[in-house]
């Protein structure tokens, strides 16, 4: 008995870990029977009976009107029908239907019962076949509620090295397009090799497919414990799927323009809660229904569903605050972690749960403000309306003033009285719902303070007395409750933000989140050596640090001129130029390693503007007066009193929308952008890996600024934060003020620490290379240096595992030294990092799965560093890494086996005597069963030997080359026994056991082979292969066939078997004229 795990075994495992979640499992056969052809994806039997047990006041036709509606849905757009099958699925069918009396009446016709979770059916099946063009595809489990393939899970097998998740991930993509009619349905994808296990939407690509890390929303899973275990107990048990379904899918709509035509295109990105958000959303809608005094004694089914208790983190939790207090809490996740979706998922589950409320936004910035409402009205279909920005305080006042429903936009400051200092009141409504984003801002406390009171021109005629804006909105909306989200934690002597929203509702910290890929690392770097600032300015630096805590720029003189004294000697002209020389160098170089953008951070328009100038000095080709092209670009407002130097790079909020456009699309040519304060909180960019930072900044607005690095994209290890001012104090004490506030994780690794990770991974391949010199490898000329790696190359493939070994650490180095440059000493070892790439690159090649990449590579942002004296414009292919020529007619030639076996480097000879093997053999799989299984057999059977130590690599060279000749006969004989080449298939597999050849002549034999191949072809219909009661005819004829030529008896059964599955191979020719 095998004791092997096979994908088959994990798919029983899965399919009985959701039995246990309730779902019922149908068999292939039974579900088949149930489909009038293999393009029907829907149950249609159960759906309609589902749609009558929900709907039961519809009447039929209106019902059945339904159904067809979903079954129209012929966009060719996968993503387009999708979209449109979600909203039917969350919002209900519209019908009309004539009434008895003769009038019409529109309705709605549900899909599902999401108030009675248990009203629905749940059926899992696996194998699920469907064909589609003549494209017939088995995916793994799939999982119907009511009759609809929700969810589709592709397994692979954690024992087989080449069946990885990221091969799962790389099914479903084919899936998509060979099958989409069975994605139109679709919520979620789950891909799993047993082990591992990921959640993503159809749109996503593999860097956002999430596991999901906790079973019940309280306790992370145990790492012992498999995640796909963890993930059916969590996300795909009935109330979540239902749950996640209706609420946390958004459909994300961007604008793209074509660079080229000018033409925009609208790109629609569905997008899934990450477990955090789906959590730490229900929980805030629990303690809002709470604070509202909604469901003051009712406990909600939902009750208690936390990501991260506060109290883990020894913080106060919402749960010990009274019913109907109007604090419904405050949410904190770390930034780049989803906040913005997590408010929109929020909004969009409090409209439905609190039956239509006003839900009041409030930012305290109008980028913010409108970065925010972007994002919402992107995601309008979860919100079931448009929101709606409020431009001033008069049309503010209008939209407060209606009965119920509206999502509105507004900045804090149109709070501020006119004059006196009490606000008007709005509204005394109890279902207005205030959600601030970044909460824990000073301005919105309640306390009194004296500033000073100036006239039109500034000038200062007295003191007055103002509130934080906490107490004019409490004044405008008294009965509203309030909720915060904040991705920087409350400071522990913080009093307004506890006073005005609660205490946390849920955390999601640094920690969690690198360790969940929510988001990456951030590295610092100091480059204050490189440009040195004076003693006066470091002093500067330093008390106005201390200053700008304790007052506002605008409300103190004295702090407003020891800024401007800073201001100019940061913004000197001789500094300046060095800055701009040194960013430069430096860009240019994490460029070369590293795809994506950068952001310089300027303390005022001013140095922004000149910093711009010298910059296009330097390198005037990055400069374009065109706002669509250019690689650099300054992204601020001004006045037209600011002058022309700096007015010229003012942008309206559309300009602003365009360039933000261009700064998020990767392919753009637009890499640099400086800023003063925008772009500085909420903006995401995630292939944004390096921010230089020239203005000094602390606490909150510090952590927020570094945070727009942290994003995901593609594999990229870090971001990078560029120090030109001496802030590492400052984010010193941002990090003790974090850990203080209860957060784990450091908000920034200094650079030093990827630079060790890089030395360390450097030591490692060096070892590799113990006992071979590579040292004259830097000063050879091109034909030595070629000769030397394929020296290495043969050098690695000699050690144990030596291929997979290196292609895994030289990919870790790669990023880690990525992060490095252009510390002084990743520039020391750049050499000697190309070298050891440009091996892996070639070895890479002798890759049997397919790809010719290693999985990291698949989607990279880590560029390969040039040795510009082997830049070639081809691209290297197996022969190239071999060394050798391409041969002009066949690999089987004997010239060409001949020029192997005469190979200097033997194992490099093997590799890629292996790997031409490996993919012939392949090609013949789709033709002829037998045979490329016994010449598989043979191939692996040989290469067993060599790593047993048994054959040396000269001596199985000369086996494979025997194996070619072998081939090369094979191919001949379907032409001198007469056969074709589907025929001749039919022979092998017939003559694939020794007592048939014994017992029957060979001519008898191909007689047979000749007749089985004609009877089938004569009984196969077109989809022969998936319709039982046809497979069980075809049996029935194979047998019948085989016993009247007096084949083995013993051997019928096997037989029969090895002439269907070689049939199925060549199902397309077989049943091209049906029933002929």
């Amino acid at each position: 008995m095998e004791n092997k795990i096979t994908e088959s075994a994990i798919e029983k495992h899965a399919i009985e870990e959701l039995e246990k979640q309730g779902y019922q499992y149908i068999d292939p056969d039974t579900i088949t029977a149930e489909r009038a052809s293999y393009e029907d994806i829907l149950l249609l039997e159960r759906l309609q009976k589902a749609v009558a047990r929900i709907n039961p006041t519809i009447p039929a036709d209106a019902r059945e009107d339904a159904i067809r509606q979903i079954q129209r849905l012929n966009s060719p757009e996968l993503i387009a029908n999708n979209e449109a099958f979600h909203r039917m699925l969350t919002e209900g069918i519209k019908i009309s239907y004539r009434k008895k009396d003769g009038s019409s009446r529109g309705d709605l016709v549900w899909l599902i019962d999401y108030k009675n979770p248990e009203n629905n059916e749940y059926t899992v099946t696996n194998q699920f076949t469907v064909i589609e063009n003549d494209v017939k595809k088995r995916p793994d489990v799939v999982l119907f509620v009511n009759g609809l393939p929700l969810i589709v899970i592709e397994l692979k097998n954690p024992t087989d090295e080449n069946a990885t998740i990221d091969s799962a991930y790389r099914q479903i993509q084919t899936y998509k397009e060979a099958i989409p009619s069975l994605f139109t349905c679709n919520s979620f994808i789950v891909i799993s090799d047993g082990l591992e296990a990921k959640a993503g939407s159809l749109s996503a690509g593999f860097n956002r497919f999430m596991a999901w890390k906790t079973t019940d929303g309280k306790t992370l899973a145990s790492p012992l414990i498999g995640q796909l275990e963890t993930l059916i107990k969590g996300m795909l048990n009935k109330r979540t799927v239902l749950d996640l379904t209706r609420h946390f899918i958004v459909f994300d709509k961007s604008k793209r323009e074509d660079r080229e035509t000018g033409i925009a295109t609208i790109r629609t990105e569905k997008k899934l809660a990450a477990y955090h958000q789906y959590y730490a959303v229900n929980r805030a809608v629990e303690s809002t229904l709470r604070a509202t005094g909604y469901r003051a004694e009712e406990k909600s089914p939902q009750a208690g569903m936390v990501m991260e208790s506060p109290e883990n983190y020894g913080l106060p939790s919402v749960r010990k605050q009274p019913p109907g207090d109007r604090k419904a809490g405050v949410v904190w996740h770390t930034q780049g972690s989803g906040k913005s979706l997590s408010m929109v998922f929020f909004t969009g589950k409090i409209v439905l749960t609190l039956n239509n409320p006003t839900v009041l936004v409030i930012t305290d910035r109008n980028d913010l403000d409108d970065q925010l409402f972007d994002t919402f009205a992107a995601s309008k279909q979860v919100l079931r309306q448009d929101p709606v920005q409020a431009k001033s305080r008069e049309q503010l006042k209008e939209l407060l003033k209606v009965a119920s429903g509206g999502v509105i936009f507004t900045t804090i400051q149109k709070f501020q009285p006119e004059e006196g200092n009490v606000y008007e009141k709005l509204s005394d409504r109890k279902n207005i719902i205030v959600i601030a984003d970044e909460a824990h801002r000073t301005q919105y406390g309640f306390k009194a303070k004296t500033i000073d009171d100036k006239d039109e021109k500034g000038n200062v005629i007295g003191k007055k007395i103002v509130y934080g804006f906490a107490k004019y909105t409490r004044d405008a909306l008294p009965n509203a409750t309030f909720i915060g989200f904040t991705g920087t934690p409350i400071e522990k002597t913080d009093v307004n933000t506890p006073a005005v929203f609660g205490s946390y509702v849920d955390v999601y910290d640094i920690s969690q989140a690198v360790e969940d890929k929510a988001t990456v690392r951030i590295y610092y770097e100091s480059r204050l050596a490189k440009i040195n600032l004076n003693e006066e300015g470091r002093k500067l630096v330093a008390e106005l640090d201390d200053e700008l805590e304790k007052a506002g720029l605008a409300e103190n003189q004295k702090t407003m001129a020891k800024w401007t004294r800073l201001e100019a000697l940061i913004g000197s002209e001789g500094r300046l130029k060095r800055v701009a020389q040194d960013i430069i160098t430096h860009f240019e170089l994490r460029q070369e390693v590293f795809e994506g953008k950068g952001l310089i951070v300027a303390m005022s328009r001013r140095i922004a503007a000149d910093l711009y100038e010298e910059i296009i000095k330097i390198r005037p080709e990055w400069h374009s007066n065109d706002l669509k092209k250019g690689a650099i670009k300054v992204v601020m407002t001004s006045a037209s009193s600011d002058g022309p130097k700096i007015s010229k790079h003012h942008t309206t909020k559309d300009q602003r929308r365009a360039l933000a456009d261009r700064m998020k699309d990767p392919e753009d040519e637009l890499k640099l952008v400086i800023v003063r304060d925008m772009w500085l909180t909420g903006f995401d960019v995630p292939s944004l890996h390096t921010m230089y930072i020239d203005k000094p900044m602390k606490g909150h607005t510090l952590m927020q600024a570094i945070a727009r690095v942290n994003r995901v994209y593609k594999d990229k290890p870090g971001g990078l934060i560029v120090d030109y001012l001496g802030i590492a104090s400052d984010l010193k004490e941002a990090l003790s003020f974090y850990s203080d506030s209860g957060g784990k994780g450091d908000p920034t690794v200094l650079q030093e620490k990827a630079v060790q990770l890089m030395l360390e991974k450097l030591e490692v391949v060096s070892q590799m290379f113990h006992g071979f010199s590579y040292d004259h490898y830097y000063s050879a000329d091109t034909s030595t240096k070629l000769s030397l790696i394929l020296a290495a190359e043969e050098h690695i493939l000699g050690l144990e595992n030596g291929r997979k070994r290196y292609i895994n650490e030289v990919t870790a180095l790669s990023r880690a030294f990525s992060i490095a440059i252009p510390h002084e000493q990743a520039m020391d070892v750049r050499d000697e990092v190309s070298f050891f790439q440009a091996i892996k690159a070639r070895l890479a090649k002798f890759d049997i799965t397919g790809t010719g990449k290693t999985d990291e590579e698949i989607e990279t942002t880590i560029r390969q560093v040039i040795d510009k004296a082997l830049v070639t414009e081809q691209v290297v292919d197996v022969f190239d890494a071999a060394g050798i020529k391409k041969p002009d007619i066949s690999i089987l030639s004997e010239e060409f086996l001949l020029e192997v076996k005469n190979m200097e480097h033997k194992n490099i000879a093997l590799e890629v005597l292996k790997k031409l093997l490996n993919d012939e053999i392949k090609s013949r799989t789709k033709k002829n069963l037998v045979q490329s299984r016994s010449l598989m057999e043979m191939l692996e059977d040989s290469i067993k030997k060599y790593h047993s130590k048994i054959l040396t690599a000269a001596e199985v060279i000369e086996e494979l080359i025997e194996l070619s000749r072998d081939i090369k006969k094979m191919d001949k004989e379907p032409e001198e026994m007469g056969l074709s080449e589907s025929e001749y298939a039919f022979y092998t597999a017939i003559a694939d056991n020794k007592s048939a050849r014994e017992l029957m002549e060979k001519e008898k034999l191909r007689e047979l082979a000749v007749v089985l191949y004609r009877k089938v072809k004569q009984n196969a219909s077109i989809d022969w292969t998936i319709k039982e009661s046809v497979r069980a005819k075809l049996k029935v004829i194979v047998k019948r066939t085989l016993r009247q030529y007096g084949y083995p008896p013993d051997m019928q059964a096997l037989a029969t078997e090895t002439v269907l599955k070689q049939a199925e191979l060549i199902a397309d020719e077989i049943s091209i004229v049906e029933g002929a």
